[in-house]
């Protein structure tokens, strides 16, 4: 297969296009939401379109989903569309509204971080949104380091392409590991105590009052939304017109490698507690006070070993099994061991129905 160059690194050794190679960060362009529609946003660390965080808080709430309306001419079928739902002019000193992506330690190694030769990073994403201004994108190395910049909407509800670049970090490392060791946070809206500070133009000691210095404050209004799709971080210093083209994935390949970190018994896009049987997991037992015992094996190891939560499928209710036909009835409540990022043994010493229980789960292994 031939090769195209398209930048040089600190060694002075070549950048290839990632044709063999997978994109460092995963769905970024929003094709998998095994969650589906994730709404009323109040909380930080929910998870939304597979590998995209919300941090909310302070006032604000949102709904995130998945879009259809893409950058037209680009091969995109997905955005992420972010609603401001509960709004605020003036929210509490702690409030956030910020969108992330975080990134396992031993992924971006050949970052070099902490060295001389620490790489220069370019990020590349198509935004839009019924608002203009600023908003600001950092670089953040867990809770202790970040850089940022400002980036501008020029013009409203009109698809706009985004390419910015960050200095790597010759100070400090990152942990080889499966820890949260990198991430890329879009900042839309803050309280008092995330602004004011500044845009750290270098790595510096992470300061809340340089997380958001922008004008775009899109949590201030109900009508106010924002959609990002074409999410890319590529090693060397790209502009608009040098920087490689999005690398597509096959939606299978973008899926595997999202249920690392997420994996549902639900049909993709189905919320999780959806009242459904469809997807969902059944045992006969012959006799009431049986034992209940299941091997359940994830359709791919894990990031670590997950937390798993139970639903009834024909009600919705979370943490319990249900009997087939009978709702809540005789519903139970699932225990688990043998956990690990491969399996985990499902069991209940005395199973008090006899017939077929029947249940839904999720299992989050996320950073």
């Amino acid at each position: 297969m031939a090769l195209t160059l398209h930048g040089t690194v600190s060694d002075n050794t070549a950048v290839l296009d990632r044709k063999d190679a997978k994109p460092l960060v995963i769905n970024g362009n929003m094709a998998v939401a095994q969650r589906g529609t994730v709404t009323g946003i109040t909380t930080p660390g929910t998870y939304t379109l597979d590998r995209f965080r919300a941090d909310i808080r302070g006032g604000f709430g949102v709904q995130v989903a998945q879009s259809t309306d893409v950058p037209s001419g680009y091969g995109f079928g997905n955005s992420l569309k972010l609603d401001v739902t509960t709004a605020d002019t003036s929210p509490d000193a702690n409030g956030l509204l910020l969108l992330g992506y975080h990134f396992e330690g031993q992924d971006v190694q050949l970052l070099k971080y902490g060295t001389s030769s620490a790489e220069t990073v370019t990020l590349a994403f198509w935004v839009k949104s019924n608002k203009t201004g600023t908003f600001q994108v950092n670089l953040r190395m867990g809770e202790d380091y970040h850089i940022g910049q400002l980036v501008t909407i020029s013009s409203g509800s009109t698809w706009e392409k985004k390419v910015i670049t960050f200095v790597g970090n010759t100070a400090n490392a990152m942990a080889n590991d499966n820890s949260d060791e990198l991430r890329i946070q879009f900042f839309f809206d803050a309280g008092s105590d995330h602004e004011g500070g500044g845009v750290p133009s270098s790595w510096a000691a992470v300061s809340a009052t340089k997380d958001y210095n922008g004008s775009i404050d899109l949590g201030d209004n109900t009508a106010n939304e924002v959609l990002i799709t074409g999410i890319q971080l590529e090693v060397g210093e790209f502009d608009a017109n040098s920087i490689a083209p999005f690398q597509h994935e096959s939606f299978s390949d973008n899926l595997a490698r999202c249920k690392r970190y997420y994996q549902q018994s639900y049909t993709h896009g189905t919320s999780a507690g959806t009242v459904t049987n469809d997807g969902a997991y059944m045992l006969y037992l012959g006799a009431t006070g049986n034992t209940f015992r299941y091997n359940l094996n994830f359709e791919t190891a894990m990031r670590a070993t997950p937390t798993k939560v139970f639903y009834v499928p024909s009600t919705g209710t979370s943490g319990k099994a249900g009997y087939e036909g009978a709702g809540d009835v005789n519903a139970f409540t699932i225990n688990n061991t043998f956990n690990t990022n491969k399996h985990a043994l499902l069991y209940q010493t005395s199973v008090p129905i006899t017939g077929h229980p029947y249940w839904h789960w999720t299992a989050s292994a996320e950073l």
